[in-house]
């Protein structure tokens, strides 16, 4: 632990989660992420708040559910952030905190390079502008068709909420990433159709270094060709761990494709894709598993109007 570490963390703190001395702040950690849950820990003791930091064994996906008594202390503390390697985004636990008025930051895949770099420097009022602009077309809008390379999917946005993870979570119940800069919604269940091309990265298994290619029908992954094929079937099971369930566009100008989804998804020209869980976010599928996986520079049309073209925006 540095004292850049308890600087950032102070900053974050502050600026992004509007923490106040008196308050209560709960970290929430897993054994691979100790040390930077730390530095959050004597940040939040220097800024006079009730600091608590609980270590639990590490998730075996993202999506799965943390132990019950985190659960029911995260619904108690004004401030959560989870420190952890697999996400606990897409969790009832996260869910059910930020309904009780806590303010949650969830940093799944965190590694100490891309807490002090990238995406966590950037201008947040700045990220929340275009955030907020993505965020509008996606609630306006009824359909979708991703272009890249020749492949084309669409799927329905039709009555579904656009949710703005805007990096800055200072109202009772607000949650999202940290770093953040993503506007994202959830597709309705069965109508998305066609195929994509996967180039950027996959959620748990890192940069790819040759694409994806995936086949959906009626809204579920039905066919995946490419080296990271057969593990991302595995991941995502025979269930509803196959069925589409998040479209987002990345708005972090900071933001570098690194292998860990949580910065790739924020970068700015890129869009993702995720199969499983979206209960939390107003679908239905509640899998106990969430993989995104990002495309660099597609075409993305919303009512057959480009919205981003090669990955740079048209808002």
């Amino acid at each position: 632990m540095t004292d850049r570490s308890i600087q950032v963390s102070s900053k974050l703190l502050q600026q992004c989660l509007g923490l106040k001395s008196g308050e209560s702040l709960l970290i929430v950690a897993d054994d691979s992420k100790v040390e930077l849950a730390r530095a959050l820990y004597q940040a939040g003791q220097q800024l006079g708040a009730e600091s608590i930091l609980t270590v639990m064994k590490e998730r075996q996906k993202s999506g799965q559910e943390p132990p019950e008594a985190i659960g029911e202390a995260m619904k108690r503390a004004n401030v959560v952030i989870c420190v952890t390697e697999h996400s606990l985004t897409h969790t009832r636990a996260r869910k059910e905190a930020a309904a009780a008025d806590a303010r949650v930051a969830t940093m799944p895949g965190i590694t100490p390079d891309m807490f002090l770099e990238g995406a966590i420097t950037a201008d947040y009022l700045q990220v929340k502008e275009l955030t907020e602009k993505v965020t509008d077309f996606l609630a306006k809008g009824k359909r979708v068709k991703i272009v890249k390379d020749g492949e084309e999917l669409v799927f329905s946005i039709e009555g579904r909420r656009g949710i703005a993870s805007t990096g800055m979570y200072i109202n009772p119940g607000e949650s999202g990433n940290l770093p953040s800069g993503e506007g994202y919604i959830a597709p309705v269940e069965g109508s998305a159709a066609g195929r994509i091309k996967i180039d950027g990265s996959v959620a748990g298994m890192g940069k790819l270094d040759s694409p994806l290619y995936l086949t959906i029908e009626d809204g579920r992954l039905v066919h995946a060709e490419g080296e990271a094929a057969e593990k991302l079937l595995d991941v995502l099971g025979d269930g509803p761990g196959r069925m589409l369930g998040e479209f987002g566009i990345g708005t972090n100008d900071k933001a570098r494709i690194t292998g860990v989804v949580l910065e790739d998804e924020k970068v700015y020209g890129t869009i993702h894709i995720a199969f499983g869980s979206n209960h939390t976010f107003g679908g239905v599928v509640e899998a106990g598993v969430h993989v995104d996986l990002v495309v660099k520079d597609p075409d993305v049309y919303i009512d057959d109007v480009k919205v981003m073209e090669k990955g740079v925006p048209n808002f």
